[in-house]
């Protein structure tokens, strides 16, 4: 993003032109940013850890034309669900280029993983016997929960520890191995979900090594040669002005010691290491672009804008931090104003107190900064407000790459019985 003469550019399209041509609200990714943190993220690890491969979590932001984009830098694709795992084939990727990692399985969502033929990653000891009434996969991994997690964005999204719905208690990991091993499964990987949004690049080696302890008893105990072991994702960006980076290069160099010294106290043979990211990849190259509808002098000045929590949920369901930028008026005199959206709920009043320009208006045009996470992939429907449209800027030029929905997507599916039509 850039200022030019007040005006803001987004990969180098105004966004006068954006909301013009696509209307509001709308969700932008830079195409090139996103490439970009594909590769930094990629050559960084490498460079400490050649048997190296990273994984894209598909539920971060699930437009097939951003997973192609990932999918053309080499990664692979983690999937929550059977219906990203159709994504996934549907962009071209399968087998070992897909990983399964749901959880709380249904009888359904096992078959028709054991069927797509990817590696299944199994969230509970529990789910084994159900999957083995089905098949058999010839790779199978379980994710641990290794006691202990981290998150830069609430305890909300910390997905590792006891407070955790994730993963495979440590105490009874040997078990789940072991049992697959007695019904015939002959190759291993090992998976956890590292944290989100980590910017300590210290942490990232000490969780390693916990799960490396964890499963380096598994190897040594059972015999089991471990093919490939998954750190999950984590990788943080700054949310907020002058928050510190993740100091990548550290990350990756301690994590790869780390994973190395433990393979070899344990006498493991060296594993694939894989990382499966998200947020570092699209985040930064994602905003959202919508525009001032209504000013409310009330208790407080309340700024009125077609972005609720249907359209970007985060604030709204853990308090997150964006930053918001007005066209325009960025180097106008500020004073403390409340956003909401459309909706009729007092959570959709997403932000309550910001620093914001003093004369914002009706018409004016806001910019949601690091918007491509778990932006548009949360939205959802709610008081006849529909999803907005996604648009993709490459070299200069802006597409687009999800229709906004209309009023007859609200109705589609639904089926009203004849006598209540009379």
């Amino acid at each position: 993003m850039e200022i030019r003469n007040g005006e803001i550019y987004l990969g180098g399209v105004s966004v006068e032109d954006i909301a013009s041509r696509f209307g509001t609200p709308t969700y932008v990714y830079d195409e090139a940013k996103i490439r970009a943190n594909y590769r930094r993220a990629y050559t960084t690890f490498k460079k400490y850890y050649p048997d190296f491969e990273m994984f894209y979590a598909v539920k971060c932001c699930n437009n097939p034309a951003i997973v192609n984009i990932l999918r053309q830098e080499g990664a692979g694709a983690d999937c929550a669900s059977v219906n990203e795992i159709l994504l996934a084939k549907k962009v071209g990727l399968s087998g070992t280029k897909v990983m399964f990692s749901g959880n709380f399985l249904s009888d359904d969502d096992i078959r028709q993983g054991l069927e797509s033929g990817v590696i299944f990653n199994l969230d509970d000891i529990s789910i084994l016997p159900r999957l083995l009434k089905f098949g058999r996969p010839e790779m199978l991994s379980f994710r641990v929960n290794p006691g202990y997690g981290k998150s830069n964005v609430g305890d909300f999204v910390t997905n590792a520890g006891p407070g955790a719905k994730f993963g495979i208690h440590p105490d009874k990991v040997i078990d789940a191995y072991r049992m697959a091993k007695e019904a015939g499964i002959k190759r291993f990987g090992a998976h956890m979900m590292t944290g989100s949004c980590i910017t300590d690049a210290d942490y990232f080696p000490f969780v390693t090594g916990l799960l490396m302890d964890i499963i380096g008893r598994v190897s040594k105990e059972l015999g089991i040669d471990f093919e490939f072991v998954d750190l999950g994702g984590g990788l943080g960006i700054p949310y907020k002005p002058n928050e510190p980076a993740l100091d990548l290069d550290r990350a990756a160099r301690l994590t790869a010691e780390m994973f190395s010294r433990k393979a070899a106290e344990y006498g493991m043979k060296a594993p694939q290491l894989k990382l499966e990211p998200a947020r570092y990849f699209v985040g930064n190259a994602g905003w959202l672009v919508g525009r001032v509808h209504s000013i409310k002098e009330s208790y407080k000045k309340i700024v009125g804008t077609d972005i609720g929590m249907n359209t970007l949920a985060r604030p709204a369901m853990y308090g997150s931090y964006h930053h918001i930028y007005v066209n325009r008026k960025e180097n106008c005199p500020r004073e403390t104003l409340g956003l909401c959206g459309q909706l009729c709920e007092n959570t959709d009043f997403w932000v309550k107190e910001r620093e914001l320009p003093a004369n914002i208006a009706e018409g004016d045009l806001i910019v949601v900064e690091n918007a491509g996470a778990y932006g548009f992939g949360m939205s959802y429907q709610y008081n006849g407000r529909l999803r907005p449209a996604e648009v993709l800027i490459n070299d200069g030029d802006a597409e687009l790459i999800r229709d906004r929905e209309v009023f007859e997507d609200m109705v589609r599916h639904t089926h009203v019985p004849e006598r209540l039509n009379q």
